[in-house]
């Protein structure tokens, strides 16, 4: 299983890593366009014998650690936290790049007859048919995780649903489904179709949908280095678009 902990997990994409230097790019990204900002990043680093130092947590856990003097070059995460960052000084203002967008969809069980899921109404008996849901932890502080638990306070079923849930602290939540500990998931579609075992259904239906742009932009601590200005660059590029297709995502640009 594809674990992430809560607190953040560091990737260092280089043989060795005894310090930031002017040629290392610290990156701090949330985890729905982590694989694509691991990508674009690796590709990069690869063009200029650079080394990437790639860390990642939730959208709260990361402005949180930021506000409190996280050291990061280029930040990924959405609109909202960055311009957060920007008014307490932690990102440069200006230099916010939106990217990537992706939804709320609802992934199976492998094998399993695919829900029907085009209404309101067949979404939440889909949900209530489910012998278990498994969710993104809300407690760890992910957007989409704290929009899937008042949707389903919304739709007046979150006590049920609470019953039988999975929660995924971290990481893929349709990691849950792919073990059989639940059969059911419901998280960002960009989580859900990299599975194998998982079988995506659709996105939620337009009444309830919720749709999550990510950005990337340049951290105050890194406002000086040229290298981490050229890797922000390509998240506006043609590259960047097709790395974003590939991933499950909708490109911005």
């Amino acid at each position: 299983m594809r674990m992430l902990a809560v607190l953040a997990v560091v990737m260092t994409m280089a043989l060795s890593v005894t310090g930031a230097d002017a040629d290392d790019i610290r990156v701090f990204t949330t985890g729905a366009p982590k694989h694509v900002v691991e990508v674009l990043a690796q590709t990069y680093a690869a063009k200029g014998g650079h080394k990437i130092i790639l860390t990642q947590d939730t959208a709260g856990g990361l402005r949180k650690r930021m506000e409190e003097g996280f050291q990061a070059d280029i930040v990924v995460a959405t609109p909202v936290v960055l311009d957060a960052l920007a008014v307490s000084g932690q990102v440069v203002k200006g230099t916010r790049l939106d990217f990537a967008r992706t939804g709320v969809g609802v992934g199976v069980k492998e094998g399993l007859v695919k829900p029907d899921i085009s209404t309101v109404e067949s979404f939440k008996a889909a949900v209530i048919a489910a012998r278990a849901v498994a969710l993104p932890d809300p407690k760890a502080g992910g957007t989409s995780a704290a929009y899937i638990e008042a949707m389903l306070k919304k739709l007046d079923i979150a006590e049920l649903v609470h019953k039988k849930v999975r929660y995924q602290a971290g990481g893929f939540a349709a990691d849950l489904v792919a073990s059989g500990e639940a059969d059911l998931v419901i998280h960002q579609i960009s989580e859900i179709r990299p599975v194998k075992g998982v079988t995506y259904v659709g996105p939620l239906p337009k009444e309830i949908e919720s749709v999550t742009t990510y950005s990337a932009a340049l951290a105050t601590s890194g406002e000086k280095n040229a290298v981490a200005r050229g890797l922000l660059d390509v998240f506006a590029t043609l590259e960047a678009r097709k790395v974003v297709e590939e991933h499950s995502m909708d490109p911005v640009r």
